[in-house]
């Protein structure tokens, strides 16, 4: 069982987690980005979102499986920025507010030093507001394909300027870019980001075979 401590107590069930404990403090105002901030803080355990409207989602930690590939997946995306030095780069608790208001949190993030350099120390020492210039969002098997299909395209709206969602059940890549529709490759080796990263080619075909 799980509780939600406030004025009130709300007794919450996870299905993923009977002990977990959201704890959730009466003063904070969850519209207001820094007591959201601070909410996440106090349930560091937990995956947290908020959505346009100040809706709150909470994830359950990923398998395993999932989580192999989602460190491979940063390590491929830390070696080439290690290598070129264009960017910062996040993996999946990093969190973004977007210019609609949404915090995310996607697998993996890239963003350029030119677009770092425009924000403030204080800017810097929470969530970024800013959208980055890639984001990566890996399919696991939990997720439900339309939901992580709505946030690509919140990303892309957003300004992302190169988006991948990726799907090792189906072996597919969803490819956003501004102002276009979706490219769907099917079971591709290789997906180049240039020109927005460049000289970064991904081995998708890599993150999809690795097994338990």
């Amino acid at each position: 069982m799980s509780t939600l401590t406030q004025v009130a107590p709300l007794l919450l069930r996870f299905p993923f987690a009977e002990d977990t404990q959201l704890r959730l403090r009466p003063e904070l105002d969850m519209t207001k980005v820094e007591d959201f901030f601070t909410f996440c803080q106090d349930n560091a355990e937990l995956r947290i979102e908020r959505n346009a409207t100040g809706e709150l989602s909470i994830e359950m930690p990923t398998k395993y499986l999932t989580s192999k590939r989602n460190a491979l997946l940063t390590t491929y995306l830390g070696m080439w920025n290690l290598q070129n030095g264009l960017g910062e780069i996040s993996e999946s608790s990093g969190g973004f507010e977007l210019p609609n208001g949404a915090v995310r949190s996607p697998d993996a993030a890239w963003i350029s030093h030119e677009r770092l350099a425009t924000l403030t120390p204080e800017q810097r020492d929470g969530f970024l507001p800013l959208t980055p210039d890639f984001i990566v969002e890996l399919r696991s098997e939990t997720d439900r394909l339309p939901a992580l299909q709505e946030k690509m395209v919140e990303w892309q709206d957003n300004g992302v300027r190169l988006g991948l969602l990726l799907d090792p059940t189906t072996r597919t890549v969803h490819l956003y870019r501004p102002n276009a529709e979706p490219l769907r490759l099917s079971d591709p080796e290789t997906i180049n980001c240039s020109p927005e990263l460049p000289g970064f080619v991904l081995n998708v075909r890599m993150l999809f075979e690795i097994t338990l």
